[in-house]
């Protein structure tokens, strides 16, 4: 099948069984809104969407890598509306499922007859199961950029059913985890073909420990946060670059070309060079090496022989500072005494250089430093041992109060770097009505 006739027929398969509706109908949203929050113990960050009918608030596992939506099925899981999706059907084809079976237990949720399944995945603890690929009513806050809109519904948004046990380590009170991946049925994937919007999501992490939320839209931005400050203006772009390993194997729980890769050539501290061998900051033919982004990793994660020449060139930054003993998992830290105000304001900058010396995206020292006692600050990057099969993860810690946005349509990258300097944060978005407990 040519390219274009693949994608029309994804097109109409989309359009056929991913109905959206409003509370009034000649409403068309350009824009969608979740609230995020992290977890205090586990580090997760934690997603609010409300499925089923009569709707009910699901909290999920945000998996920046995750190729589909799966919640679990196997208890409590209530819906007139829910229906399991059958083998040799259309919209069992865009899955690009490999199992077609029967369900014989009992006939509810995640069980029945004749069924197209995927194989859901929780990669914090390397498991998956057989999960039966289902549709059902999904409920979102709209949004002009700015604050909460009407919430709108889409019927028929597919999902994947997971049972119980795929919920050990994941977060309390979680059901699941939303898959925001390169896919065509990852969640932007979805709402862009159920409401003809922009192919587009953006991400803002709130490096706050109260109650605030962080935000994540899906469609086209403005990005307005208090008091009045559209972060959209301030984005500097990237190409977003496809990792040549795509094997996702029988059990499609992702692969590395559903993750997003963006091109490091290299690191500076204070505007000096770092010192690498830069081989590994390239992707290389099997997929191995280069940098990627998770909401997995609470913090970065570097190849031993990068992190070390890393935190070489940060020490001689603070070369006049006594060293603290070392706090895992950091290798770094220093004694809060020893670092007066001043030195704490001019905490060494950190770049990754992208597709040029002038394209650089800047992390200071709120997301470079941590505070992990009273007394002692830590340089919050991790080594990562020799064999890693990435050779950087930046992690959510380094993501704090950076605005991402993520064109799939153009496959690039929008950073803001830390809206700390635009005098704003990523918890001052205007959610009115809705909050996490």
């Amino acid at each position: 099948m040519t390219t274009i006739a693949s994608n029309f027929l994804l097109f109409f398969i989309l359009f056929t069984f991913i109905s959206p509706s409003t509370a009034f109908s000649h409403i068309q949203p350009n824009a969608l809104v979740l609230p995020i929050t992290q977890d205090s113990t586990t580090n997760q960050y934690i997603t609010l969407i409300h499925q089923r009918t009569p709707l009910v608030p699901i909290k999920l596992t945000l998996d920046l890598s995750g190729q589909f939506l799966w919640i679990n099925c196997e208890e409590h899981y209530v819906s007139s509306s829910y229906q399991p999706i059958h083998c040799n059907t259309p919209q069992c084809s865009i899955t690009k499922s490999k199992t077609c079976r029967n369900c014989f237990y009992f006939k509810n949720p995640g069980c029945n007859i004749n069924t197209c399944n995927l194989y859901p995945n929780n990669v914090l603890t390397h498991t998956n199961e057989i999960g039966e690929v289902s549709l059902d009513v999904i409920a979102v806050h709209s949004t002009d950029g700015s604050k909460l809109g009407q919430q709108v519904t889409v019927k028929n948004f597919l999902f994947t059913c997971g049972r119980t046990n795929l919920l050990k380590g994941l977060a309390n009170g979680v059901n699941g985890m939303a898959g925001f991946g390169r896919s065509e049925i990852s969640l932007p994937s979805l709402f862009s073909s159920a409401l003809s919007f922009q192919k587009k999501f953006a991400i803002c992490l709130s490096s706050s420990k109260t109650k605030s939320s962080s935000v994540l839209f899906f469609g086209d931005g403005p990005y307005v946060f208090f008091p009045r400050i559209d972060v959209s203006k301030f984005l500097i772009f990237t190409p977003l670059i496809k990792n040549p390993d795509n094997s996702a194997g029988p059990f499609f729980h992702g692969s590395p070309a559903g993750e997003y890769f963006i091109g490091v050539k290299g690191i500076r501290i204070n505007e000096k060079h770092v010192s690498l061998n830069t081989s590994l900051l390239s992707i290389g033919d099997e997929g191995e090496g280069g940098t990627k982004i998770s909401t997995l990793n609470p913090y970065t994660i570097m190849e031993t022989s990068i992190h070390n020449a890393f935190v070489d060139a940060f020490a001689r930054e603070f070369e006049d500072v006594p060293k603290a003993k070392a706090v895992k998992p950091f290798k770094l830290c220093y004694k809060l005494k020893d670092l007066s105000v001043t030195r704490v304001d001019f905490v060494p900058t950190v770049d990754f250089v992208l597709q040029n010396k002038d394209v650089f995206w800047r992390m200071f020292g709120a997301n470079s430093m941590m505070k992990v006692s009273c007394e002692v600050y830590c340089v919050a990057f991790v080594d990562g041992g020799v064999e890693v099969t990435t050779s950087i993860v930046i992690g959510g810690y380094q993501l704090h109060d950076n605005l991402l946005e993520f064109d799939l349509e153009n496959s690039r990258l929008g950073f803001s770097s830390s809206l700390l300097f635009r005098k704003t944060t990523c918890a001052n978005f205007n959610f009115t009505s809705i909050v996490l407990n």
